[in-house]
């Protein structure tokens, strides 16, 4: 089952394992085994789980609703999210037009992690790293236990860059 000796990570060989059940046993909707599942079937640690079942999330096989579970997917219902555009970059692509459209005005606080965790059923790490993006590029600051804001406009990067 698992080459436990091998040159591939763990939780890379128990998503392959869990996508060909999805693929043969599961239909749309369905619920994956759950983290706890994945540790006492595979004996991994909960992180090793959690890669797997990230990387099923990655690929659009599976959704996950917090406190429920994880479920597969739909193909192409949840969003039009594809391989080669990561969650993350999604959510930072809406956040970013809706700052140029003017939705999400200058020092305006944008939506909260848990408020984007339930929108796009991402995970928090996900919507963190779609805040850090959007930092990085200059459209919004973060203030220490206050929240995330949009930058003023004067310092948004030119319309070439963070597309």
């Amino acid at each position: 089952m698992l080459n436990r000796e091998g040159d591939r990570y763990l939780y890379l060989q128990i998503s392959e394992v869990i996508r060909s059940r999805i693929i043969a046993e599961l239909s749309p909707g369905d619920v994956v085994i759950s983290e706890a599942g994945i540790q006492r079937e595979f004996n991994v640690a909960r992180t090793t789980a959690r890669r797997a079942i990230r990387v099923l999330r990655n690929q659009g096989l599976v959704h996950t609703r917090q406190g429920q579970g994880t479920f597969v997917s739909v193909p192409g219902e949840l969003r039009p999210v594809g391989r080669d555009k990561p969650l993350y970059r999604h959510i930072a692509g809406e956040i970013r037009e809706r700052i140029k459209a003017g939705d999400l005005a200058a020092r305006q606080q944008i939506p909260s992690e848990v408020t984007l965790v339930r929108s796009y059923e991402a995970a928090r790490e996900t919507v963190r790293r779609a805040i850090a993006l959007l930092r990085d590029e200059g459209w919004v600051y973060s203030v220490p236990h206050r929240g995330t804001y949009v930058s003023p406009e004067e310092q948004w990067p030119s319309t070439t860059t963070g597309q």
